[in-house]
């Protein structure tokens, strides 16, 4: 299984357009020590041939100019994307597929929620229906991407994307096909791509023993990132995201995982493993962690 990071930055990508924070000004900059990343998203193949796009993220053309693997090929018009996996309905997840829209054939999948959610706003109709199969998958239960490479959605803990909140509440964290997680199997090799959680249950825990990889949520590294650096009043909870550090955070919770390679991927430009230089980096790595960068090509 040949797997290709193509974007390892949270929504609004590092540096963030409208940032003006320490991080992002280091990335403006070109510092080696603060790379820039797009937003998150993952190439898989089996032969380095076709390849699934996990999640469509808004900077998907970029993305694809900058992976040779992923460029046309064949003929005046082609693509070596045969089908677009979808783990959720925020928009750094699905706008990405408005990107796709110059007819050319793939297979969308997605949860039956996600694809109620697709079908509800007549923009993703530029993904005509005579050309883009459109896939309902369900929870726990395997499906084909080619002949060789499974693909199984489990629910993880989360909410519904930010444009969907009703009310003055904060909505609960549910475990429902709103947001999943997504295992891709090749032979006797697992990956697991889980860009967003909100906590660790016995159940994904159990999920995640002896998994070769796995790219996880690392949005914020502490629940009050946001709040005490000034940038915004919601908690890593409050958006749906585990933190890493901490007592409940990701690395505590993954220290007793057996998990072969562990990647931290949607990370918030307010995060500082996003720099070379920082002490979280330095813990995180210490811990087993790779730092997620944009261009990481894995092999199973």
């Amino acid at each position: 299984m040949k797997i290709i990071l193509l974007g390892a930055a949270a929504g609004g990508g590092f540096p963030q357009w409208n940032s003006n924070a320490a991080g992002c000004r280091r990335a403006r900059s070109g510092d080696s020590r603060a790379k820039s990343r797009t937003q998150t998203s993952v190439a898989v193949s089996r032969d380095g041939e076709r390849w699934f796009v996990l999640n469509a993220s808004p900077d998907l053309r970029q993305q694809i100019n900058d992976t040779p693997a992923l460029h046309p090929r064949d003929g005046l018009r082609h693509t070596p994307i045969a089908g677009v996996v979808l783990t959720g309905g925020d928009v750094d997840v699905v706008a990405g597929l408005l990107t796709l829209r110059e007819r050319q054939p793939f297979t969308l999948h997605a949860s039956h929620r996600i694809h109620d959610v697709l079908d509800a706003n007549p923009i993703f109709e530029v993904l005509a229906r005579d050309v883009v199969t459109r896939s309902v998958e369900q929870l726990g239960v395997p499906f084909t991407l080619e002949p060789g490479l499974t693909a199984r959605f489990f629910a993880v803990p989360g909410k519904v994307p930010l444009y969907l909140e009703s009310g003055s509440e904060p909505p609960p964290i549910v475990v429902d096909d709103t947001t999943v997680g997504l295992e891709i199997v090749e032979g006797d090799k697992r990956m697991l791509f889980i860009p967003g959680c909100a906590a660790m249950p016995e159940d994904l825990r159990a999920q995640l023993v002896g998994v070769d990889i796995v790219f996880f949520d690392g949005t914020l590294w502490r629940d009050d990132e946001m709040v005490a650096a000034g940038l915004g009043g919601k908690t890593g909870q409050r958006m749906g995201h585990m933190s890493l550090s901490g007592p409940q955070g990701t690395i505590e919770a993954f220290r007793t995982v057996p998990v072969r390679r562990k990647v931290i991927i949607h990370m918030n430009n307010s995060n500082p493993v996003l720099l070379a230089d920082s002490p979280e980096r330095a813990e995180a790595e210490a811990a087993g962690w790779t730092i997620g960068e944009d261009g990481m090509e894995f092999m199973l």
